[in-house]
């Protein structure tokens, strides 16, 4: 198997991040840790992972300040995983994957799970990506712009 590549040292804000959550069970585990999981069993069970890919995985997001280990909240000596706000800023991220499955990867009338909002009980809104002005933007609407090189920064 070959070895995967690094992007921790990359300019690309999708990239550097892939080192983290580059990979489906990572996602989903953070899907279920906003659900409310938090124990190891816990993941296992919903994810049907074998435990040392659980465990790998869960040892990347810790160390990458996405998930904590903590004593468990009902005080037996067990741990438990819960996002960091590192992790918790992942939230975007889940709801725009989300949405776009939504959009692609079901039927018109498929029955799939709903995102609502707890206090109102609404589907929760689409997302949408404006200007600094409100326009909605689309991916034609912007670029990404290389970070000057050394030289340029010299003149």
């Amino acid at each position: 198997m070959a070895k995967r590549i690094s992007h921790k040292d990359s300019l690309c804000g999708v990239a550097r991040p892939l080192d983290a959550i580059g990979d489906w069970w990572t996602l989903l585990i953070v899907r279920d840790a906003f659900d409310g999981l938090s124990r190891f069993g816990e993941f296992q069970k919903s994810l049907g992972l074998a435990k040392n890919i659980l465990a790998a995985r869960l040892r990347n997001l810790v160390a990458h300040g996405i998930m904590d280990m903590v004593p468990a909240s009902d005080g037996s000596p067990y741990q438990e995983y819960v996002l960091t706000a590192k992790g918790r800023g992942l939230f975007p991220l889940l709801v725009a994957l989300r949405q776009w499955g939504e959009d692609f990867f079901f039927e018109p009338e498929e029955a799939h799970v709903l995102l609502v909002d707890k206090k109102a009980g609404l589907p929760v809104r689409r997302l949408e990506l404006r200007a600094q002005d409100g326009r909605v933007l689309g991916p034609e609407d912007a670029i990404v712009r290389s970070p000057p090189s050394e030289s340029d920064r010299t003149r």
